[in-house]
């Protein structure tokens, strides 16, 4: 195992990836300082977890005397790589790192594995939930971690040779998967099984554009052992274009809002060093079947030609959810889980929390969950979930916009809902851009609403649901950050809100 004993480490931001962190650090004999911008009221609770542990905290910001001395800088998830301080250790030559990347690198060492990998735009926690299932179905011991659930980094003691490690990663912490600035070896230390299951806009705040979004979830192509296997969606119009190998006349050109000529070049470019190898490659598509991998063809699933189950057995709500159980059986495939455990899991389990989420139903009128969407494509696929219903739905959109576009979004809107509301920092955009895009097709827009806070939303929403036949989708396409701590907090104070709401109009 790498010596940490006596290195000085610091870690710029608290939370859960920052305090599994510090409690890996401190055991490992390190010298550690943990920075949060944010003040010592608002992180008690934060503080709190940590314990007795000897650290030492710096909070209220980041000031430059942090690097002094300073051996490696560790970044939380939520800490963008773009911050002045973190900016001066790459002069510097500090090296950075994170919590997923050093737990690679350190299973690696301890020759722990098989590693698995999963990434995307969209369906990462629901497909990286059902991979660890699946492979728990088939007789196996998982470990699941990395941007779901609690990060791995302080529990490897716990891991044993053998068993399976499957990481969620985001493309906050696949940015630090860069030679340029990350600490220690690279090359190699990637999974066993690495996974992209889409790529489409979404971080638009953080990231410059699609190209350097994109750039950063094909950091995880390019670590890789040799003989490790890729997985790809074939439905999806950016890793297909990676998958083929080529570029094929019948894929539509990429929207122009995505710079399609930068991106282009990097899709050429990750295209070769997909092409070039000579391990495997695996695919899913919800549609039509591949040649390795796994589909869905007249009504059932398959993989590697095996059927796994009908599509009408399926628990999980949405063809969102289709594509997302092919995805993992294709990785658990590939990592060994059976055709039985797959089978299993497709047909019990019945979703993540906030995703698509029934959390009430008073008077038969439905409340579903989907804090999940802060995009408007992710948005899009929970009322694309809606679209055979009879009931009236009532649309909840809001929160804080990521600069994405929300075309897409305004046309599912005119095509399946009865009654928006906007709330948040993007509420009134949001009505307005469906308004704008009602005028521009010439066809009549929903009835709307903007109120500043969700509690008003869901008043309002309850005061207009008529008894046993409404819907009332909390689905906002939008972040959490203008009122909430993440989307699991917004997801929490819905289920609360909801199952508090009168059972609609009388």
């Amino acid at each position: 195992m790498t010596d940490f004993r006596g290195q000085r480490i610091v870690i710029l931001g608290l939370a859960r990836q920052g305090s599994a962190l510090a409690r890996f650090f401190t055991r490992a004999g390190a010298q550690v300082t943990i920075s949060d911008a944010a003040s010592e009221e608002k992180l008690a609770a934060d503080i709190a977890r940590l314990g007795d542990l000897p650290v030492k905290l710096v909070l209220g910001g980041h000031p430059p005397e942090l690097l002094d001395a300073c051996d490696l800088l560790c970044l939380s998830g939520g800490v963008p790589p773009q911050l002045d301080i973190v900016q001066e250790a790459i002069r510097r030559g500090i090296p950075l790192s994170n919590d997923s990347l050093l737990t690679l690198q350190l299973a690696r060492q301890r020759e722990l594995g098989p590693l698995v990998a999963i990434t995307g735009s969209s369906g990462k926690t629901t497909t990286t939930t059902l991979v660890g299932k699946m492979l728990e179905a088939s007789g196996q011991c998982v470990h699941v971690g990395g941007n779901i659930g609690a990060p791995l980094i302080d529990r490897l003691d716990a891991i044993a040779p053998g068993d399976c490690i499957v990481l969620e990663l985001s493309s906050f912490q696949l940015e630090l998967f860069d030679p340029h600035w990350a600490w220690g070896e690279l090359q190699g230390v990637g999974p066993d099984i690495a996974a992209i299951l889409n790529i489409t806009p979404n971080h638009l705040d953080r990231h410059a554009d699609m190209t350097a979004y994109a750039a950063a979830k094909f950091n995880l192509l390019r670590c890789l052992p040799d003989a490790a296997t890729i997985v790809l969606s074939a439905e999806d119009a950016v890793t297909r274009r990676v998958a083929s190998g080529e570029w094929r006349s019948s894929d539509p050109p990429l929207p122009a809002t995505w710079a399609p000529t930068a991106l282009d070049a990097l899709l050429e470019e990750v295209g070769a060093l997909v092409a070039g190898r000579h391990a495997p490659l695996a695919l899913f598509h919800r549609d039509q079947p591949v040649n390795n991998g796994a589909w869905g063809a007249a009504g059932w699933l398959y993989y590697q030609g095996q059927p796994i189950c009908r599509d009408d057995e399926l628990r999980l709500r949405g063809q969102h959810n289709v594509s997302n159980l092919l995805a993992a059986a294709a990785i658990s495939g590939a990592a060994g889980a059976t055709v039985e455990g797959m089978a299993t899991v497709a047909r019990t389990f019945a979703g993540v929390p906030h995703r698509l989420e029934i959390v009430a139903e008073t008077k038969g009128v439905l409340w579903v969950n989907d804090s999940i969407a802060t995009s408007p494509e992710r948005a899009v696929a929970g009322l694309r979930s809606f679209s055979a219903l009879d009931q009236t739905l009532i649309l909840l959109a809001g929160g804080k916009d990521k600069h994405l576009p929300w075309e897409t979004f305004a046309d599912e809107v005119l095509a399946r809902v009865d009654f928006l509301i906007g709330f948040g920092d993007a509420g009134g955009m949001i009505v307005r851009k469906v308004q704008e895009r009602a005028a521009f097709r010439q066809q009549p827009a929903p009835s709307t609403a903007i109120v500043h806070r969700l509690d008003e939303a869901v008043e309002l929403a309850a005061r207009a649901a008529a008894p046993g036949r409404a819907v009332v989708l909390l689905s906002p396409g939008g972040a959490s950050y203008d009122a909430y701590r993440d989307f699991e907090q917004r997801g929490e104070h819905f289920r609360r809100l909801a199952c508090k709401a009168p059972g609609g109009a009388t």
